[in-house]
């Protein structure tokens, strides 16, 4: 056999190799080893890309519930006396305003709202919900309210009545063309102090959004029947702003200012949820951290099971040193076994990881049947079921992870292999 024309991963050396991964029945400890460390890296890959394609969803879902039922931004007035002594906190003039507000490069919707917080009262049951007065229109371009994940009713009905979410339907124990009562601590003033305002409204249309909080708060009225019942009679509470780029929302916030005139603020979804969000991007780095730590340990078996390869095979190491082969030979015979186990399992936890990403729902469906429903709780994780998105970069930093740390992890038992004194090795036999 010619050194000198031997070229790296020859077909001989994959041959070689194939032998020793298959291992004789004599030696089944090296042959268990070997299922050992292929069980350990597909369970540590499949656990990795589950959890990254969950955590994505979780976040991707989270964020286009925020974007698709809330403001990009809201602007509102800073509270201030007039010349009466009177606190002013509402707009006047906002059809002029919302249309200065949309001439806003980048600007997409803005509209005028009443918003209020009432108990609302049903069947002889309470709850406290938060009340939007708007436009049919404006409601309309509000993605999540106008085609939700479900729906009773038609919103084309809305200035007819109110719509409600589908959590307060489900509190009040109120179906479509029902009436629900909403009273108001801020009624009509009398000499015997403030008079509570009720009013009473038929349902026309019922939405559910996947979002516990929004479909358990959730109270659309028309625009003009919220001023009334409100006392905010030819004026408005806020605008509602959505933006082409809402990630560059911030940006924006000194026009609509300027747009909206003297006094007004602006607050943005990154002001009312950036805190949760950089939570999630930072659970995301550290289950990353305890994820890899556990396909590090998953790839620790094939040291061990090339740790057992070399000192069973140090006869053959041997005679195959004195046939001519080479070091790197013999380095690349035991690499190749290692990284052949580290492959095939990434494979497979790659294969298995992405098929729980893509029947997530199903499987879940089954865990509740089975547990009684005490998987998934809505109520506690604010989304109607689990999410789940497979992100190429996700799969793509699991795999890098399991194959660099494997392909490095099984250099240095195949460079002790390569080491080996032939003589000694021989001897020893």
């Amino acid at each position: 056999m010619s050194t000198g024309s031997t070229k790296p991963f020859a077909n001989f050396e994959w041959m070689i190799a194939w032998r020793y991964i298959k291992a004789k029945r004599r030696e089944g400890g090296v042959s268990a080893m070997t299922w050992i460390s292929l069980i350990g890296i597909t369970l540590a890959v499949f656990a990795l890309i589950a959890t990254l394609a969950v955590r994505s969803g979780f976040r991707i879902e989270f964020t286009n519930t925020i974007l698709g039922a809330n403001a990009h931004a809201t602007v509102y007035v800073s509270p201030y006396l007039d010349a009466q002594g009177q606190t002013i906190r509402s707009f006047t003039d906002y059809e002029a305003k919302a249309t200065d507000i949309k001439a806003i490069p980048g600007v997409v919707r803005a509209a005028p709202i009443v918003n209020a917080q009432v108990m609302a009262s049903g069947n002889g049951r309470n709850a406290g919900v938060q009340v939007f007065g708007e436009a049919l229109s404006d409601l309309k371009t509000l993605k999540l309210i106008a085609e939700p994940e479900t729906a009773i009713g038609s919103i084309e009905d809305f200035e007819n009545g109110v719509a409600i979410g589908t959590g307060v339907a489900r509190e009040l124990g109120l179906s479509l063309g029902d009436k629900i009562t909403l009273i108001s601590p801020d009624g009509v003033q009398t000499a015997f102090g403030t008079s509570p305002r009720v009013g009473s409204y038929d349902i026309v249309y019922i939405f559910g959004v996947g979002r516990y909080d929004i479909d358990r708060t959730r109270v659309y009225m028309p625009l003009t029947e919220a001023q009334s019942f409100f006392n905010r009679e030819g004026v408005v509470d806020e605008f509602e702003v959505m933006v082409a780029d809402p990630d560059n929302v911030d940006a924006l916030a000194g026009d609509l200012r300027i747009a909206a005139g003297d006094r007004s603020l602006t607050w943005t979804w990154k002001q009312s949820n950036g805190a949760f969000l950089k939570a999630l991007k930072s659970e995301d780095n550290i289950m990353f951290v305890i994820l890899s730590i556990l396909v590090l340990l998953a790839t620790m078996n094939i040291v061990s099971g090339l740790i057992m390869l070399v000192k069973n095979k140090g006869r053959d190491v041997g005679i195959l040193r004195t046939m001519g082969l080479t070091e790197g030979s013999i380095l690349r015979v035991f690499f190749i076994c290692g990284a052949a186990i580290g492959t095939i399992g990434t494979i497979c936890g790659v294969i298995l990881g992405c098929l729980f990403a893509i029947y997530i729902d199903p499987i879940f469906s089954f865990v509740n049947s089975t547990l009684g429903g005490e998987v998934w709780s809505p109520e506690k994780f604010y989304l109607s079921t689990l999410p789940a998105q497979l992100l190429f970069t996700d799969v793509l930093k699991a795999v890098a992870l399991s194959l660099g740390l494997s392909f490095t992890i099984t250099y240095f038992p195949a460079r002790r292999a390569a080491r080996l004194n032939p003589v000694e090795a021989l001897r020893n036999e």
